[in-house]
């Protein structure tokens, strides 16, 4: 597995994957930031096209990532975040939306607890979630940076 940092507006992140894709995106600047196994061998040119899409994104130029990814996760958490994808650059859908969205319409805390494991924050849009009643609610990297990414994609925002 490699590994490398980002710093990005919205603060440093941790990307991980391997010979299969992108695996771990992780905020370094909460109050518990991952950390890379000893394992892991730090190099960031296996991640020059996630800096180069990230960097993109945060420029307001690109609105979907175009990515090997291999996030680890049940059957259940993988079809989620597939879903997750599928939400449009600029909008936001419910936990009851998402549910519904995979045939499960009664499984909105189950589709709630697979967002809040997605491994992949940003390039896969778990930030667009939102609660029925349109609050904010939980997102890994915080509700500060929920509401930025949500403001840039709304065009509400620069974040540079």
């Amino acid at each position: 597995m490699y590994y490398c940092y980002l710093r990005t507006p919205v603060g440093k992140l941790l990307l991980a994957g391997d010979d299969h894709g992108l695996r771990q995106v992780d905020f370094q600047d909460g109050p518990h930031p991952a950390q890379p196994d000893p394992a892991w061998r730090q190099d960031e040119k296996p991640f020059r096209a996630v800096i180069q899409q990230l960097r993109e994104y945060f420029d307001g130029e690109r609105r979907s990532f175009d990515l090997p990814l291999a996030p680890a996760g049940t059957a259940f958490q993988l079809k989620v975040w597939h879903a997750l994808r599928g939400i449009p650059y600029g909008k936001t859908w419910s936990y009851g939306e998402l549910a519904r969205r995979i045939k499960r319409p009664k499984a909105s805390r189950a589709v709630g607890a697979a967002n809040g494991q997605n491994p992949l924050p940003i390039i896969v849009p778990c930030h667009r979630v939102i609660g029925t009643d349109g609050s904010l609610t939980g997102f890994g990297g915080g509700l500060k940076i929920k509401q930025q990414l949500l403001e840039l994609e709304s065009g509400e925002r620069r974040l540079l």
